[in-house]
């Protein structure tokens, strides 16, 4: 096994025993520009992770509404962890290595590693390390798994899937790494949240609002996106990420994890009994929501279906840290888009009726080369 020289890094606000951070830490260097500047070098042939969006802090109505909402679904939330938990224990066991990617895993993580401690009494090793799409999964970050957990068993989890893009990367890449290095990775991704139909290891197919989606590094241990910059980041380092201190005021990742595992308890019952039954059924991961992406190109002349991000998670993110040019809506009056419907409203976006939508809402980003108005 090659031996790396990278250790995790001591960035972010989770504790040690939640989860390990493999990246570089990048603090000081300078990588943010506006959402203007980062689509204009993206759509000119730039990737978005050679540098960093800054990073968007809502007013304190959007605040309020991620209070009202997290307290709201804490225990749905909870029930879609423990279901997707259950699985992974049943699969794999005690020599399981919980592998997040950063950053919207990252809590998923920490949450199944608390589920699978309150409900077992055991306490799986957790990492965050970096995937990033056209680009692969951190090969160091393996390695050091690897040699750290050698009889180890890794599964790779995030917080939901859109159209499966970061989900078809995993397995690209699982593949190449095994063809390179040798040995076995499961591309199987777990996720709290599947309305793309893009895994068989979930919590829920339904696209619900997961509260961490609403927020930035400030519900993921004020550590930013990842970053793969040659300038900053060598062959033989970890990908790198941003530890944001000055938010240190803002941040709520701690009291989003003891939130929703509080529930825990109250649902341990009710999971096992679905994880169990998710065993008779003949799951797919058909990738169906393809089909809306398609339709949605089609229909709106759209160059690129990287600019097509469907589901709640994801139309979330377009507004938080892209420059969005639509929002469609199947259902403007589902609790699980107020967050999106107040955003599209502050920054002035055309929010679309689309009743023929399987996921509750897709986000547009707009062509800032092309001809979109």
């Amino acid at each position: 096994m090659r031996q790396t020289r990278n250790k995790p890094a001591k960035i972010g606000t989770y504790q040690e025993q939640d989860v390990l951070f493999l990246l570089k830490d990048l603090s000081e260097v300078n990588l943010e520009d506006s959402a203007a500047n980062r689509e204009l070098q993206m759509q000119s042939g730039g990737h978005y992770s050679e540098t960093l969006p800054i990073e968007y802090q809502p007013p304190a109505e959007y605040i309020d509404l991620f209070w009202k909402t997290l307290h709201q679904y804490k225990q749905k939330v909870a029930a879609s962890i423990g279901v997707v938990a259950e699985q992974i224990y049943h699969i794999k066991g005690k020599d399981t290595v919980l592998v997040s990617l950063a950053r919207a895993g990252t809590p998923v993580g920490i949450l199944i590693k608390r589920y699978l401690t309150m409900k077992y009494g055991v306490s799986l090793p957790h990492y965050s390390i970096s995937i990033i799409r056209d680009r692969g999964i951190d090969e160091n970050a393996i390695h050091y798994i690897k040699s750290e957990h050698p009889d180890g068993n890794i599964q790779f989890i995030d917080g939901w899937t859109g159209k499966g893009a970061i989900s078809l990367e995993l397995t690209k890449a699982c593949r190449d790494y095994q063809r390179k290095h040798g040995g076995n990775l499961d591309d199987t991704l777990a996720v709290i949240a599947d309305p793309g139909r893009c895994t068989t290891l979930f919590g829920t197919r339904e696209d619900f609002l997961i509260p961490s989606a609403c927020l930035n590094s400030t519900v993921s241990g004020l550590v930013s996106r990842t970053v793969l910059n040659k300038a900053y980041i060598n062959s033989d380092d970890f990908h790198g990420a941003k530890f944001y201190r000055h938010l240190i005021d803002e941040d709520v990742s701690n009291d989003f994890i003891d939130i929703i595992a509080n529930e825990f308890p109250s649902i341990f019952k009710k999971a096992e009994e679905i994880a169990l039954q998710k065993n008779y059924e003949q799951l797919t991961a058909g990738f169906t929501g393809m089909e809306d992406v398609k339709r949605i190109q089609a229909r709106f002349a759209i160059d690129h279906s990287n600019f097509i991000k469907p589901g709640v998670g994801e139309t979330t993110r377009v507004l938080l840290r892209r420059v969005p040019w639509k929002i469609l809506m199947r259902d403007s009056s589902s609790p699980y888009v107020q967050h999106i419907l107040m955003l599209a409203k502050e920054k002035g976006v055309e929010v679309v009726d689309y009743p023929d939508l399987t996921y509750l809402c897709c986000g547009i980003i707009k062509s800032v080369k092309g001809n979109q108005s």
